[in-house]
């Protein structure tokens, strides 16, 4: 018989693991839900694009409706170039007798509308109302190419075009014709031979 040597194989010691170690680590923080995620997703859109509440005080509502007639861009020629800036024309009155028409020009658009309403207000007339919301009698006048002729009625209610009508609204008189008796086209020029009608009636 051949001498065989009988291999044992010794079993590999097994790699020691501190116990310590894995139970004091810092848990790992689970991914967040799609649904949690979403919501902060609206939460900080809405944060974002919502507007900021304003420390201002609300402006008071002005006693005078207006009504525009006219906005335009114009320009001046300097050394420079050219400069631009708004015209604006406007029509306020309370619908109790008080109406006026100003003009502003400014740069800015709110700027603009401020001075007219500003000029509109130290041009303002009172119209004497008859007890049907009428005037007491015909009157006509002329401003510049503009002709207008304003007449009584009953029961016609407002009639009348261009911006002769914002004028007779604001001023509150509802019974009444009016004709323009010229072919001018120009919106400011017809609102203020309003006003010079309205002016001319006997009290």
């Amino acid at each position: 018989m051949s001498d065989e040597k009988e291999i044992i194989a010794t079993p590999q010691a097994e790699p020691s693991f501190d116990v310590s170690t894995e139970l004091t680590a810092e848990p790992v923080a689970a991914p967040a839900a799609p649904a949690a995620r979403a919501a902060r997703g609206r939460a900080g859109h809405q944060r974002a694009g919502g507007r900021r509440q304003s420390s201002r005080p609300p402006r008071a509502k002005s006693e005078y409706d207006q009504k525009m007639i006219t906005i335009r861009r114009v320009s001046r020629t300097v050394a420079g170039g050219r400069r631009f800036s708004f015209s604006v024309a406007l029509i306020i009155g309370n619908k109790k007798g008080k109406v006026g028409v100003g003009l502003g020009k400014a740069g800015d658009t709110t700027l603009a509308i401020d001075k007219a309403v500003r000029n509109a207000k130290k041009n303002m007339i009172t119209v004497n109302l008859t007890k049907d919301s009428s005037i007491a009698h015909k009157v006509s006048a002329k401003y510049t190419a503009s002709r207008v002729e304003l007449m009584p009625v009953r029961g016609r209610g407002l009639v009348a075009g261009s911006s002769v009508r914002p004028v007779l609204e604001l001023a509150g008189i509802t019974n009444i014709v009016a004709k323009i008796n010229s072919g001018s086209k120009n919106g400011l020029n017809n609102a203020r031979a309003a006003i010079e009608a309205l002016k001319s009636l006997k009290a």
